[in-house]
């Protein structure tokens, strides 16, 4: 049976993408560890892990069932979590259009099946593992990130980190 490591989740523009990817590259001389490549940035919003293949199209159809609406993602702060040693970045508080896209594609997997991390979701975006605790990080850039679409992505894990593949993409209301 082959399995597929799936999860849901917003890509940023490649103009944001490549802005955070030159600030994780500055942030990284504080903090050492790996830094996110520019076209693999996201923001997770649901981690299936390992499914069977066939149940992809499981998650596609609940995903479809979900009604989001297209809002802009501020990135307003860069913390480090000690507890899984990365550097990440997001908003202060999560847009309450993003929160409800979570919530309602967390229930809609939910009753296709899907067994989903229980804690609540935090709206942020990875771009350092394996770092060490920073003194102070660099100021963030400006960035232009509007959340217009999520997708499923089947992700592969290799030496060089991971790959990603888009299976479905799921536009949201205007």
């Amino acid at each position: 049976m082959t399995r597929l490591r799936l999860f849901f989740a917003a890509w940023p523009p490649a103009q944001a993408a490549r802005a955070l990817a030159r600030w994780a590259r500055d942030a990284e001389r504080a903090t050492g560890g790996r830094v996110t490549r520019a076209e693999t940035i996201h923001l997770t919003l649901a981690f299936l892990g390992e499914v069977a293949a066939e149940r992809a199209a499981q998650a596609i159809e609940a995903a479809r069932s979900v009604q989001g609406r297209a809002h802009p993602l501020p990135i307003e702060q860069a913390r480090y979590w000690r507890h899984n040693r990365i550097v990440w970045v997001g908003p202060n508080e999560t847009p309450a259009p993003l929160a409800a896209l979570a919530a309602d594609l967390k229930s809609a997997l939910g009753q296709a099946g899907f067994a989903l991390e229980e804690r609540a979701f935090a709206a942020h975006i990875t771009l350092i593992r394996k770092a060490r605790e920073p003194r102070a990080l660099p100021a963030l850039p400006a960035v232009d990130w509007r959340v217009d679409e999520f997708m499923l992505v089947r992700s592969a894990l290799s030496s060089e980190g991971s790959s990603y593949e888009t299976v479905e993409r799921f536009p949201l209301a205007a």
